[in-house]
């Protein structure tokens, strides 16, 4: 009995450590080479009504300034500050849950990237530990560019449509590095729910989040990621500005506008629920 008993001990410690070594593996071949499917992807395909897959994965200097700074406004705007979980937006969605609030994630783009790429979709707790366990692994691994890369290129937005360059090319025909601001917010207004959502025939409800992340998006002022296409990102502005009226008052002394701090930037974007979210966290 005693026998069998440290049989069975190897044997899981010796599971656990091949586990350990293949996920650390894993891990530093994905940050050199692109991933070319995600357990979410094969799942997908497995689906009759999911249509041809689109999947084009390009480097983030190919990308548009704009769309790292769209999911960062839409999904995770301390994605540049945190180590991978923003302990703030926890505590702030324990409390709604205590209250009986509306039930919200709290999953950083750092998370979200993690689940896509290594694990499946679902709920449970232990699908949740294993994302915190490559969440640290790739945040040390990895660092923030290589996961917005990642990110952009294996996140589902659409039936079929995987990365930005696909959506891109799908909603819009043109490359991702051309995607405008206000584009680019209607694909992050889209992430939430992107099976029914279709940033290009946005509803109301995607027009007024649209506008919501776009909002954000000044607030948040730049994401240091990438190279991207400076020309795109200013090539369509928010809002043009109207000429003031004239006025005799004195003109104020100019003065520079810095982002808003971190910790003082609005929470992510949230609007009347007029849709339903099916979020598979």
């Amino acid at each position: 009995m005693k026998l069998r008993f440290k049989r069975i001990l190897r044997w899981c410690r010796n599971a656990v450590l091949a586990l350990f070594v293949f996920s650390l593996f894993m891990v530093l071949v994905y940050k050199w080479l692109p991933v070319p499917f995600t357990p979410l992807m094969f799942i997908r395909a497995l689906d009759p009504e999911t249509p041809q897959m689109k999947h084009h994965w390009v480097s983030i200097d190919k990308i548009s300034h704009a769309m790292p700074l769209a999911v960062v406004a839409s999904e995770d705007n301390r994605f540049m500050t945190h180590h991978g979980f923003d302990h703030e937006q926890i505590r702030q969605a324990m409390e709604e849950a205590k209250r009986g609030g509306r039930k919200r994630g709290a999953s950083t783009i750092s998370q979200q990237t993690a689940k896509n790429v290594f694990l499946w979709p679902g709920r449970s707790w232990i699908r949740k530990g294993l994302e915190a366990y490559f969440t640290v692994l790739i945040e040390f691994v990895w660092g923030k560019e290589r996961i917005m890369e990642v990110y952009l290129n294996s996140i589902e937005m659409g039936r079929g449509i995987f990365g930005v360059e696909a959506a891109s090319r799908t909603y819009f025909s043109k490359s991702a590095a051309s995607l405008t601001r206000p584009e680019a917010a209607l694909i992050a207004a889209a992430l939430p729910n992107p099976r029914k959502r279709n940033p290009g025939a946005p509803s109301a409800y995607m027009r007024k989040r649209q506008g919501a992340i776009l909002s954000l998006m000044n607030k948040v002022g730049a994401v240091p990621i990438g190279s991207g296409s400076p020309a795109a990102v200013d090539a369509a502005p928010a809002e043009k500005p109207q000429p003031a009226a004239p006025s005799s008052r004195p003109k104020p002394t100019p003065q520079t506008v810095e982002p808003a701090p971190k910790d003082e930037l609005p929470e992510n974007v949230t609007v009347d629920d007029e849709e339903e979210d099916d979020d598979e966290e």
